[in-house]
């Protein structure tokens, strides 16, 4: 991990001397929709969590995670997205023993109907389609350590659009150490490795010459491969008030590497108020969220909201609910 982390970082230094190509990797992958982060939480501390990955959204941001907390955990989100698409993610996690971690999630994202329009029918062909995004997996996790632990995702991916299906069988790989300097933690993580993606089915369209044309082979793209590595730390550990920083490398396989900076601030356990920042991309930076326990009997419950600042395209919300038991 050591190796690879002197390997980024000099790759962000020659970055400083030679032209930065990372930019033209924009748009050369597929399955976007993966690329949508998960979790009020995760999102209010400016998607800086790899290192934090301590409750039920860990499922999303690094599989080693889910070893970190003793309760088996139930988790819903919603995310409102752009143009009133919504996003709804369910996930649990089932703890065999204190070594061994199961987990489940799925995930999906729907349009409602698009009017179909060509070249020669700018205003409709009188026919609709939809797109849609479903991702569904499992999830392993170990403690092989009392400081370090690892995790895997095997998962399925499927987007539909229109008469075309593009499917795949991707992989998660993530670890989490503890390096026993105050709460210091250190974490890597893989997410959506897979091989390249290329659609399925067939579309008539006429040209520009007025002849039916039908496509039946289309190019493969690569899945967006992400590599994250992170730390984390408490910065007080104070009765009732606990702040929690962490800073996090983001190496994307369809874009340059850029820097998550979060913190998460919990009041007597009770209410949290968290807030971060993405640095890099012209329409991502700040954001914040809040966080409330409530515990109802020998359960847990907690209510999560966050807002993300996506620059010219608005606001982007999203809400959790986790029961831990």
């Amino acid at each position: 991990m050591l190796l690879i982390s002197f390997l980024l970082m000099a790759e962000n230094g020659r970055a400083e001397l030679f032209p930065n190509l990372g930019g033209q990797r924009v748009g050369t992958s597929s399955g976007q929709f993966l690329k949508i982060g998960i979790g009020a939480r995760s999102l209010g501390m400016g998607e800086s969590f790899v290192a934090v990955a301590n409750d039920p959204e860990a499922l999303y941001w690094n599989p080693a995670g889910i070893a970190q907390f003793d309760e088996h955990a139930f988790y819903f989100s919603h995310i409102q997205w752009f143009a009133n698409i919504n996003i709804e993610y369910v996930g649990m996690v089932y703890h065999l023993n204190r070594t061994n971690s199961l987990g489940l999630f799925f995930s999906s994202l729907a349009t409602n109907d698009i009017t179909e329009t060509t070249e020669l029918q700018p205003f409709g062909t009188g026919r609709t389609f939809i797109y849609s995004d479903m991702v569904g997996g499992m999830t392993y996790a170990r403690n092989m350590t009392d400081r370090f632990s690892f995790g895997v995702t095997l998962k399925y991916f499927q987007e539909t659009l229109a008469e075309l299906t593009m499917s795949s069988v991707l992989f998660d790989l993530g670890t989490y150490y503890k390096t026993g300097w105050k709460t210091t933690r250190f974490a890597v993580s893989v997410t959506n490795f897979g091989p390249e993606i290329s659609p399925t089915g067939s579309f008539t369209y006429k040209n520009l010459d007025n002849e039916i044309v039908k496509v039946k082979k289309f190019q493969g793209f690569t899945p967006p491969i992400m590599f994250r590595i992170g730390i984390a730390s408490e910065l007080v550990t104070k009765p009732g008030h606990i702040l929690t920083s962490s800073i996090q490398l983001n190496h994307p396989n369809d874009n340059t590497e850029n820097l998550n900076l979060g913190l998460e601030y919990w009041y007597r356990n009770l209410i949290a108020l968290r807030a971060g920042y993405i640095t890099g991309r012209e329409e991502r930076d700040l954001s914040a969220g809040v966080g409330l326990n409530l515990p109802v009997g020998k359960n847990k419950y907690r209510m999560d909201y966050s807002i993300s600042n996506f620059g010219l395209l608005g606001y982007v919300s999203q809400i959790a609910i986790q029961v831990m038991f």
